[in-house]
């Protein structure tokens, strides 16, 4: 319950409770709420049990955290074999190096020799990377979807 609490914060809130309640008050104070937690968390139980004891023997099994959106679809996808070969394919994607080499295509640097799309393997010129002037003789590459 109090995991995410830090000792530091402990403490600020134990001395501010004795100031705000003051040292004799304190102990009644600390009765009540202990009391009322109680209360809530055995209120909760008997909703719970309640619950399941309306829902009959088929949902015996249910569990109130399963309605939580990523329990239940971690719990559905568990033996699918569609997961496993998400995640192969989830594992050869490499999502930084894709991003590197758009950022080297962009500040015109040499990349790997891999083309991007294949248009090197194609024959056609790689329009990313930064051109050579052409031979005066040599017209420039006509780029259609510049015009």
């Amino acid at each position: 319950m109090f995991s995410d609490i830090g000792a530091l914060e402990l403490v600020a809130l134990v001395v501010l409770a004795v100031l705000v309640f003051g040292p004799d008050k304190l102990p009644k104070v600390i009765q009540d709420v202990s009391r009322f937690i109680r209360k809530v968390r055995d209120f909760s139980d008997s909703a719970k049990e309640d619950i399941r004891s309306e829902l009959g023997p088929e949902f015996k099994d249910f569990e109130f955290e399963d309605l939580n959106p990523k329990t239940f679809l971690r719990k559905q996808m568990e033996g699918n074999e569609d997961l496993k070969e998400l995640k192969e394919l989830r594992g050869s994607f490499d999502l930084k190096k894709e991003m590197n080499d758009v950022v080297d295509a962009v500040h015109n640097r040499e990349t790997a020799p891999a083309a991007v799309n294949g248009s090197a393997a194609a024959g056609t010129p790689d329009l990313l990377k930064k051109q050579d002037k052409p031979d005066t003789g040599e017209r420039p590459p006509y780029d259609s979807d510049a015009t």
